[in-house]
């Protein structure tokens, strides 16, 4: 029964991400009364909310007063390493997973608005959650698979760069193209600016649905990019990725990467579900489609180079020299 319940906790914290709560509690302590007249809140239903939250442990309350713990004051958009934009992305989750029932009995599609007709700040927010959730995992990626032998890195879909970041910084001779949409490649100059390494990225706007991928490079990554797309737009890209590369470069694919029962990972099962809810045609693959579709774009040498729970898997292959 305890899985059945998540839901309430998860609301709970939902909304007070939502109506920005940890953000009004950073620096200065109040009672429900207080925040509620700073915020405008209903005083009634914020000291239930704020109750919950110091039973979770986001909030510590002492003579009626609130006040941020450490883990909730990563939820403040203030802290430099706040995880605030990746919670309201999964805020905006919860609408469409709302309708995970309506769309078994109909068999509807997703309605997830593609990124290019995304509201500013719900595009980043996405790109902002995207980075969250692969700060630590870029760097581990970057640390197992050896780069050193790559001079021009193409960043598909790159978003602000954070894989990008650590390619670069494994590999000093690395030079990096990110290829994303124009709304989003600003976003990926101020991160590489902030970072000190704007000098060794070329920032190509574009939409790999519709255009071609800049030449000359000999590494391809397709970062998380695969299981948004269906069969045969993957198989398109993965055409698009091969005519960008030069003789004897690489695809490098990070996804889940299933199982052939697709029951494992586990996180990939509810993965191919928010794809389901969220996309028209997108999930996740089993090594044998993705091997299959990238054998019939013309790559050869195609292996599972690493394999993992957490969306780390690698699929690896080569162009033919």
């Amino acid at each position: 029964m305890a899985d059945t319940t998540a839901f309430m906790k998860s609301r709970v914290i939902l909304t007070a991400a939502e109506l920005d709560i940890f953000t009004l509690l950073d620096g200065e302590s109040l009672s429900s009364a207080g925040l509620a007249k700073k915020a405008g809140f209903n005083i009634r239903a914020l000291s239930r909310v704020l109750d919950a939250l110091a039973a979770f442990g986001f909030l510590a309350k002492k003579d009626g007063v609130y006040s941020l713990t450490e883990n909730g004051s990563l939820l403040s958009s203030r802290h430099p390493g706040s995880v605030l934009p990746m919670i309201l992305h999964m805020n905006r989750l919860w609408e469409t997973w709302g309708d995970l029932s309506g769309m078994v009995r109909r068999g509807a599609r997703g309605k997830r608005k593609h990124a290019s007709r995304m509201e500013p700040g719900t595009l980043g927010a996405f790109i902002g959650a995207m980075d969250v959730i692969g700060k630590d995992l870029s760097l581990d990626i970057a640390d197992s698979y050896d780069l050193d032998s790559y001079r021009r890195l193409l960043d598909v879909g790159g978003a602000s760069g954070t894989y990008t970041v650590a390619f670069l910084r494994k590999n000093p001779l690395l030079r990096a193209t990110i290829f994303d949409l124009e709304a989003v490649i600003s976003m990926a100059r101020t991160k590489m600016a902030a970072e000190g390494l704007a000098e060794r990225v070329d920032f190509v706007p574009g939409d790999f649905y519709k255009d071609n991928l800049p030449g000359g490079h000999d590494l391809v990554l397709l970062s998380a990019i695969i299981h948004q797309n269906d069969p045969e737009e993957n198989a398109d890209l993965y055409r698009k990725a091969l005519d960008a590369l030069v003789p004897g470069g690489v695809i490098l694919i990070r996804d889940h990467i299933m199982d052939a029962a697709r029951t494992a990972p586990a996180a990939g099962t509810l993965f191919a579900i928010n794809m389901l809810v969220n996309t028209r045609g997108g999930g996740t693959y089993t090594f044998e489609e993705v091997k299959d579709g990238l054998a019939r774009a013309g790559f050869q040498d195609i292996g599972l180079v690493r394999s993992g729970d957490r969306m780390d898997c690698l699929v690896e292959a080569r162009k033919p020299r």
